[in-house]
């Protein structure tokens, strides 16, 4: 039998090809989890060039969040990079699992809760305040321990602050470092907060029933299903797949948004059923697995082991974690003590009532979690793929058990050594949020369809935040990381609105030379992205060597560069950008320059380009020593007009800007200040007029003309934060003059009347107290205090009869 040791058992490369082979493999090392290391990338059949790609989808019972959106935009990432960039052949299977605990206790708790809402179908006798109660006190029984069962949801408050304030400030019951255990107390104390709220507001029907639903639901679900969930018709399994269609076309619709390419191939569960069971029935007729008189099935490890076979390729460290182990078999599993071992899981499961189920030589059940992907893979696939995928918290136990089981199934008890399954398995990392991992169970997500529809993300801007944080590590979402993928992005698009410039302009100054060489920078960002991306893929990296190569153009001297040149350096920028994804459905060989969202409509030109150049005619006359005349600006309105035709409907708002801009430049008076009335016209021209459009003019120095470019994102925020500075100097300064004219105002009461009220009886010519009220002389000590105030008063009121006299 194998050792159950914390190592990692031996992985099996391919041979290398022989020399005579004549096929060139790029020398590309992926991170590996079967060795935790690099090794070097070597398909199957890599005289073709063709890989194969197993990727675990997603179990569809609530729409995908954004740690969804890491696991398959990453996925994509590569994805792309080996068919686009690398050149592989490559066969992607993705599975969705549509059957599964979860996806049973959502379908139920749904199909439970309309039932719960409509009265004619409501289960039981008791009022709808009475299950409340209930539930209530049921779930903060399960998942509040500390709070007594016997409280009413009007003490639910008080018995929080009592028990869980440490949580509600940020901090961890025991004084450690808080993590997902206070996350999930956080998301159970939000749960019975709601819930009480929402029940108090029934007392007092004062709470519109839709959001009553929303606020007690998560109290509800499993306290319906605690009572009713057994008694549902498990046969009709449109209880289930009303829930997993919906939520599987949402899904796709979700990544779609996310410009992630469709699978080639798409496999589900429920379509899978006899092919399953077929694949359970081998693993025990290969002696690896054993049925119990429930009519389950589980994996047997000690035989599997006792054949010389690894279990826990992936994770060994993790083979006895009973709290993974349990997670694996999912929530609706039940102990048995006919299992063998506590690790053997299950590969077909005896139907309980209220679950759905199939029929098999075991009797009516269902797959276990582990087996679908094990069987769907084997059979789009075969006995061996090149890469399975899939996110990091997948590892163990699925990743492990599919592994096994499919070892298993391939391979007899008769196997002259292993058989390895997968030769690459690829994890992706988590998307922490203040150090939490994203997840439904922690209820600490934001859905990808919120993220996109809210602005919060572009697709765009999150798949370059994923590129810079690297596949496999795990990010989290920081101010700093957010700033820097807005950076980077920023500079790609100004990047490629001064070539474009360069292009719609074919600059003078740039020299045609059809022999001129590759420029130095472009070549060395070539190299750069091509090592990195043979690094395992390593997109941090390549992102810097686009940077680098777009920052040289930056700084570079333009009449030293052909314009051929500078035209490579974007084609080759966009090649890149469009094969990492960034940029719709462009693909990476298509010769185009730029991405979405920096061009200018052609109906458009016509009249921007008149605007421009009227505009920097004018202010370059404005600032000049020769001045300015009617017959000048007659001139420069004549030349405006000639610079455009009739064009389309839509480009009736940028004709209006600039007959505006024509009509009020004629409306101004020749007078000393004609050249600031100029000035002031172009700049709102620039600031408003144009920029209501989505238009920008970056006025440029050198007597360059101005730049014309779509209002972005990056612009619109660095104006926001300018009119936000604009607005507080303006505050700032509103304060000022209100505390002077306070002091100016103060300033008119006289120092001789200033103490002649009913607190004192008597005052010297001066007009400062000598008695109080009460007729008693005023002690030196408040003589001194009083004279120091008349001071100041004397002083503010002759400082205010001196301005008044004026």
């Amino acid at each position: 039998m194998a050792s159950q040791t914390r190592q990692q058992p031996p992985w099996q490369p391919l041979p290398e090809p022989s020399p005579d082979a004549h096929v060139q493999l790029p020398p590309l090392t992926v991170w590996n989890s079967l060795t935790r290391s690099k090794t070097p990338f070597k398909p199957l059949d890599w005289r073709n060039r063709r890989v194969t790609w197993y990727a675990c989808g997603p179990t569809v019972y609530d729409d995908a969040h954004l740690g969804h959106a890491r696991n398959y935009v990453s996925t994509d990432i590569i994805r792309r990079i080996m068919k686009d960039y690398f050149k592989f052949d490559v066969k992607f299977v993705m599975n969705i699992t549509d059957v599964d605990d979860k996806i049973i206790v959502r379908g139920r708790q749904q199909h439970l809760f309309e039932e719960f809402n409509d009265p004619a179908r409501r289960r039981g006798t008791a009022t709808v305040e009475d299950t409340c109660i209930a539930a209530l006190k049921a779930y903060i029984s399960k998942n509040l321990p500390a709070i007594p069962s016997d409280m009413t949801p009007d003490e639910l408050y008080q018995q929080v602050e009592k028990h869980y304030k440490p949580v509600l400030d940020g901090k961890s019951l025991d004084g450690s470092v808080p993590g997902d255990k206070e996350a999930k107390i956080k998301m159970h104390l939000k749960t019975v907060l709601a819930a009480s709220e929402a029940m108090t507001s029934l007392k007092k029907a004062s709470i519109p029933a839709a959001q009553f639903n929303h606020q007690v639901q998560d109290i509800l679900l499993p306290y319906l299903d605690s009572l009713y969930g057994s008694t549902i018709n498990a046969n009709d399994h449109s209880i289930f797949t009303k829930l997993t269609k919906k939520f599987e076309d949402r899904f796709m619709e979700d990544v779609r948004a996310l410009n992630c390419v469709d699978p080639d191939v798409v496999t589900r569960v429920t379509e899978y059923g006899q092919q399953i069971v077929d694949f359970v029935a081998k693993v025990e007729r290969n002696g690896f697995a054993y049925r119990t008189s429930d009519g389950s099935v589980y994996f047997d490890i000690e035989a599997f082991e006792a054949a010389n076979n690894s279990y826990a390729r992936l994770e060994p460290w993790n083979r006895n974690d009973q709290d993974l182990q349990a997670d694996g078999e999912g929530a609706l599993s039940k102990k048995t003590s006919e299992k063998r071992s506590d690790a053997d899981f299950a590969l077909w499961k005896s139907s309980k009532p209220g679950e759905p189920s199939w029929p098999s030589p075991w009797g009516e059940g269902r797959p276990g979690w582990h087996i679908e992907c094990s069987a769907m893979a084997s059979d789009k696939l075969g006995s061996q793929i090149d890469i399975h995928s899939g996110g990091i918290d997948l590892a163990f136990p699925h990743h492990d058990n599919e592994l096994a089981q499919s070892e298993a199934y391939w391979c007899d008890k008769s196997c002259a050594g292993q058989h390895q399954w997968v030769n690459y398995f690829m994890h992706m990392g988590h998307l922490s949020i203040q150090g939490s991992k994203m997840s439904k169970s922690l209820k600490n997500f934001t859905t990808i369809r919120e993220a996109l529809s809210r602005g919060d993300w572009t697709p765009r801007g999150l798949r370059i935040v994923f590129l810079l944080g690297g596949w496999r590590e795990g990010i989290e979402i920081t101010d700093d990381l957010v700033k820097e993928g807005s950076s980077w992005e920023d500079k790609v698009n100004n990047f490629f609105i001064k070539v474009n410039d360069v292009l719609d302009n074919q600059n003078a100054n740039c020299q045609q030379n059809a022999q001129q060489p590759t420029w130095q920078p472009l070549q060395t960002a070539k190299d750069d992205v091509y090592n990195a991306l043979c690094d395992s893929f390593n997109t941090p990296l390549a992102m810097r060597a686009v940077s680098e190569v777009i920052s040289e153009y930056n700084s570079a001297d333009k009449t030293a560069l052909t314009t051929e040149q500078q035209l490579d350096t974007a084609r080759w920028v966009t090649s890149i950008v469009n094969m990492l994804g960034l940029n719709g459905a462009a693909g990476p060989d298509d010769g185009s320059i730029g991405w979405s969202g920096i061009s200018i409509p052609q109906y458009a030109k016509p009249y921007l380009t008149s605007i421009s150049r009227m505009r920097d005619t004018l202010r370059q006359q404005a600032r000049s020593s020769d001045g300015l005349s009617s017959e000048k600006l007659k001139d420069v309105i004549r030349q405006a007009q000639n610079g455009t035709s009739p064009e389309a409907a839509e480009a009736a708002p940028y004709q209006n800007v600039l007959s505006k801009f024509q009509q009020d430049v004629s409306a101004l008076d020749e007078s000393d200040r004609l050249p600031r009335d100029i000035l002031q016209l172009c700049d709102r021209i620039r600031d408003v007029e144009l920029w209501n459009l989505g238009i920008y003019l970056e006025d440029r120095a050198d007597d360059q003309p101005a730049l014309i470019r779509p209002v972005t994102k990056e612009l619109r925020a660095a104006k926001a934060e300018q009119e936000a500075r604009v607005e507080q100097k303006r505050k700032f300064r509103e304060e000022k003059e209100k505390e002077a004219a306070a002091k100016a105002d103060k300033g008119k009461l006289s120092h001789l009347d200033m103490f002649r009220t009913t607190e004192y009886s008597a005052w010297d010519e001066e007009g400062l107290p000598v008695k109080d009220a009460a007729g008693e002389e005023i002690t030196k000590s408040k003589n001194k205090k009083l004279r120091k105030d008349w001071e100041r008063q004397k002083k503010l009121h002759e400082a205010w009869r001196k301005a008044n006299a004026s």
